[in-house]
């Protein structure tokens, strides 16, 4: 059974073999046969299209064709245009070279008269000329035979004639030189005045500064006067160190509650007010602990220095300046001169120096730089030979400072020449600024012995009747007797005694005399 069953699905297998091999024919010759059917109607629609595209192309010849002919047809006619056109236009253009050449023509003709018109001229001329010939000629002969007729009357020859006249002429212009010198003289120096006045008033307006005037001493406050007993330490020994670490005289008194400290060194009386402040605030005070505060105390005042020096060069707007030349003008701010701050006194006659030089067009940074340096030698040590003018420069040169600022330095108190004009600003900014009212300080003894001496001098001159110092010695007013002088006397006198002012005395600033000649009649009516 099972051999047949083997046998069965066997000849199933291959019936079923046989009939799908007869389907997959059949089937692939359908499709194969539809194929052929579609390329057979691609065929036909390729043929369609080609004889489209036939018509096409014979359509688009014949339409070339005819736009060819119109296109040559248009150009034609174009071309008939413009030869009209350009025909009218050589026709316009000879038309009005005809014309031109008419104008032409007849300036020619105008133009052959006028030169056959000036040919007669010449000609005329020339006959002229010849005429004026023969009477220069005789003119000369004239002139000739009336030399020498004149040598015969006067018995000069012509040179020596000519010699005379000449002279005179000379002399006259001699006397018209010297009057127009005279003149210009006097305009010159009226105008220089006004110009300088001008330029010195706009500098002080612009440079105003304050002036703190200090003194010799200094006060220190305390909080009580037990404090003082502990200054002064057994039997004075913090007050004796005190005063061997600082070199001022420290000074204990009857005023309540303070200390009073006293030394011509302005540095050094700082150095020991802060110590002093110090000490005090701290409580602590014996020698050891003042000579660590004393210590301290310079360090700040050095900053303080350095500090002020900064501020003094970028107030005048300084740059590239050594740190040495720094810290040394900021001593300056411990430093005073009848009591007026030197730094400050520098620092304004910077400002005076630079606004001068702006006016006259000069250079601003040289004239501040000189002026804010110029005193610089008073802030050098006390030992050294010489003045602080020259001194200042001396010390400049070692860093390198320009030859212009230099001699401003050293001749800003004439001991040397001026070699720039930026110097005598300096020097006449250093005097505006030492000569203004309240700048510097007297004592009340030299302030009147000034005044006494100003009117001895003045008494001494005959004619004098009265003298009078006002404006604090900056000007004296001398009354004489009008009887015994006279206006040119005046004049002479107001002269010599500002002559022997500045031979006896010394002083800041200019001192003005003023003499005054008054005759007056008077009567009563009764």
């Amino acid at each position: 059974m099972s051999l047949i069953n083997s046998m069965v699905i066997v000849i199933a297998a291959v019936l079923a073999a046989g009939l799908g091999g007869m389907v997959g024919y059949i089937l692939r010759k359908r499709i194969v046969d539809a194929k052929l059917g579609e390329l057979k109607e691609i065929e036909k629609k390729i043929e369609k299209s080609n004889e489209e595209v036939s018509q096409i192309k014979t359509k688009a010849q014949n339409e070339v064709e005819s736009l060819r002919k119109e296109t040559q047809i248009k150009a034609k006619e174009e071309a008939y245009k413009i030869k009209e056109e350009g025909e009218l236009e050589l026709k316009k253009a000879r038309n009005e070279i005809k014309k031109k050449e008419d104008k032409l023509d007849k300036k020619e003709e105008n133009l052959d008269k006028r030169i056959e018109k000036s040919e007669t001229k010449e000609q005329e001329i020339d006959k002229q000329k010849e005429k004026l010939v023969q009477k220069e000629e005789k003119i000369e002969q004239i002139v000739e035979n009336q030399n020498k007729e004149l040598e015969r009357i006067s018995e000069l020859t012509k040179d020596e004639a000519k010699e005379i006249i000449l002279s005179d002429l000379e002399k006259e212009l001699d006397y018209e030189k010297a009057v127009l010198i005279k003149d210009y003289e006097k305009r010159t120096e009226e105008s220089k005045g006004r110009l300088s006045r001008k330029i010195l008033s706009t500098a002080i307006g612009k440079a105003a500064s304050e002036y703190v005037v200090e003194t010799t001493i200094s006060v220190v406050h305390l909080p009580n006067d037990e404090m003082k007993g502990r200054i002064i330490g057994r039997e004075g020994r913090n007050i004796r160190a005190l005063e061997a670490q600082t070199g001022v005289d420290v000074i204990i008194d009857d005023t309540p509650e303070a200390v009073v400290l006293s030394s011509f060194d302005s540095v050094r009386r700082e150095i020991a007010r802060i110590a002093v402040e110090k000490l005090v605030a701290d409580g602590r005070i014996h020698p050891a602990r003042i000579e660590e505060i004393v210590e301290k105390a310079k360090g700040e005042v050095e900053t303080a220095m350095l500090e002020a020096g900064e501020e003094a060069l970028l107030e005048l707007g300084i740059h590239n300046i050594d740190i040495d030349i720094q810290k040394t003008l900021g001593r300056l701010r411990y430093r005073t001169s009848y009591g007026q701050n030197v730094l400050n006194h520098s620092m304004e006659v910077g400002h005076l120096a630079g606004v001068m030089a702006n006016e006259l067009g000069l250079d601003v940074k040289i004239a501040k730089r000189a002026g804010l340096l110029h005193d610089i030698g008073k802030a050098l040590d006390h030992d050294k030979e010489g003045s602080h003018a020259i001194l200042g420069a001396e010390f400049l040169k070692r860093y390198k400072e320009k030859d212009v600022i230099l001699n401003a330095v050293a001749a800003h108190h004439g001991e040397e020449e001026y070699k720039s004009i930026e110097a005598v600003l300096v020097q006449a900014a250093d005097a505006i600024s030492a000569s203004r009212p309240g700048a510097r300080r007297e004592t009340l003894e030299t302030y009147i012995k000034r005044l006494q001496d100003l009117e001895t001098i003045a008494n001494d001159f005959e004619g004098v009747e009265s003298t009078y110092a006002i404006q604090a010695g900056r000007e004296i007013r001398i009354i004489i007797n009008p009887d015994e002088v006279t206006d040119e006397k005046a004049t002479v006198i107001s002269r010599e005694v500002a002559k022997q002012i500045e031979k006896k005395m010394k002083y800041p600033g200019q001192i003005k005399v003023t003499v005054i000649r008054e005759k007056r009649a008077v009567e009563y009516a009764k």
